[in-house]
């Protein structure tokens, strides 16, 4: 027995080594099976997204329909937030997934779903996406929202990503654009962090916020 422990430390170390190899091939298989492109990783707070795609979505659609690709530029100075609208089932939801997860893809080490892709490095992914509540814990659609909101805007950085999709929905009309605005605001005037911002809503009147905030510019469907 004692024997045999001497080779469990090896045995560990090739099933490390194996296992890193298996994900190699893996990103390489995929790679090649879906024409994934090379990212370019560098230390700009620039993302820059040339024809993206979702990578899951794109291969549940019927055979010989195209992915409608789309591209994201952010930075910190000029484009920090994008304002997306547009109707329901428009894509803005696969827009703000498929960009967080190019950026992860990415970062550890595969080649992403996209023609072209420049990301400075993202050191948080930061999501506030789909409509939940957690009843057994006696919290609402709106309270998980908020929490979830607090905790984004508590824990920005300048190498942020975050990605809010149609917050505000879980209260009423007026409240919820109130408050949309000013998490929107709150971003943009952050002292420290400029966080690069995907912002998908169905309350038009955010739009205006591109008048008065220099970083945020309007996308629609």
């Amino acid at each position: 027995l004692q024997e045999a422990a001497g080779y469990i430390r090896p045995l560990q170390e090739d099933a490390k080594i194996i296992s890193a190899l298996d994900v190699l091939i893996s990103f390489a298989e995929i790679s090649i099976a879906n024409n994934y492109h090379r990212p370019e990783i560098n230390d700009s707070d620039v993302l820059d997204i040339k024809a993206g795609r979702h990578p899951v979505i794109e291969k549940q659609l019927p055979p010989g329909e195209p992915y409608i690709s789309n591209s994201v530029e952010l930075d910190n100075d000029k484009q920090q937030i994008m304002m997306i609208t547009g109707p329901n089932m428009a894509g803005k939801s696969a827009l703000l997934r498929q960009t967080a997860l190019i950026v992860l893809m990415a970062q550890i080490g595969s080649f992403v779903p996209s023609e072209a892709a420049k990301i400075g490095i993202v050191d948080k992914i930061f999501t506030r996406v789909g409509a939940s509540d957690n009843i057994s814990l006696g919290e609402s659609t709106f309270m998980v929202e908020m929490t979830e909101a607090a905790d984004i805007l508590n824990n920005l950085s300048e190498r942020s990503l975050v990605l809010f999709d149609e917050l505000g929905r879980g209260t009423s009309t007026y409240d919820g654009i109130s408050i949309a605005w000013a998490i929107v605001e709150h971003i943009h005037e952050h002292p420290k962090a400029r966080a690069k911002t995907l912002f998908a809503t169905h309350y038009h009147e955010l739009n205006e916020m591109e008048q008065m905030c220099p970083r945020v510019k309007n996308y629609h469907v």
